[in-house]
């Protein structure tokens, strides 16, 4: 079995923002204006879309790499949708996302075929994807060649 992984975060935070180092890396975090933050950085949920593109693409290059797979970029189109009424406090709706919908441009040579083994074998591995699916989010995506 292969040594575990360790991800480890800290954080300080003033009023909504919070300002996060991860090893060398400082990301900010924050709310906009109507929801009692100052909208100087990008709110959590965003960051958490972000964090799902990022890590289908470093997934991506990992499988395309795996299956000989001519992957010459990627870009993604991600949206969430939830109920605020549930990150509110109303107890009879989940706070977090319902639906994810994931459009994603693959720049490449391979046939559409290959494209959906890639967003199959990506989506199988990706963490955070499948931290989602787990949590019962609605995922949707569509891959397409460029």
């Amino acid at each position: 079995m292969a040594d575990k992984m360790t991800f480890q975060v800290n954080s300080t935070s003033e009023g909504m923002r919070t300002d996060i180092e991860a090893g060398q890396h400082k990301i900010a975090i924050d709310e906009p204006e109507n929801m009692g933050g100052k909208d100087s950085a990008t709110d959590p949920l965003s960051t958490l879309l972000g964090s799902l593109a990022g890590c289908e693409n470093v997934i991506a290059n990992l499988v395309a790499k795996d299956i000989h797979f001519d992957l010459q970029g990627i870009s993604f189109d991600i949206k969430g949708e939830l109920d605020p009424r549930g990150l509110m406090g109303d107890p009879d709706v989940r706070p977090y996302f319902q639906k994810v919908s994931i459009e994603a441009n693959v720049q490449t040579s391979e046939t559409e075929e290959r494209i959906q083994e890639l967003q199959e074998k990506t989506d199988q591995r990706c963490p955070v994807y499948t931290t989602l699916e787990a949590a019962g989010v609605e995922l949707h995506a569509n891959w397409r060649k460029a």
